[in-house]
């Protein structure tokens, strides 16, 4: 059985919304193990003197969680905690 939690962030990108969202997906993939998949909940453009300087995107990023049938102590915290070592 695998358990899955969903975080929201918000990436911006000076390019594109393509871009910002592989640099969203690619920095949370450093501090969370085990992204599986991402919704793109919202964009926007940032203007200054009629032309985009800036594009937004907020995301719904899904990870699975550590642990499960085998470990009684499934993770509280999903993922790894990246501060110490990967839990297994």
């Amino acid at each position: 059985m695998s358990v899955a939690k969903n975080i929201e962030i918000t990436s911006t990108s000076t390019t594109s919304f393509e871009d910002a969202i592989k640099k969203g997906i690619e920095r949370a993939s450093r501090t969370i193990d085990n992204v599986r998949g991402a919704w793109i909940k919202e964009q926007k453009i940032n203007i200054d003197g009629g032309r985009p300087v800036e594009y937004q995107v907020m995301m719904i990023l899904t990870f699975v969680l550590d642990g499960g049938d085998n470990d009684g102590n499934a993770s509280k915290k999903g993922g790894s905690d990246k501060k110490g070592s990967k839990r297994k």
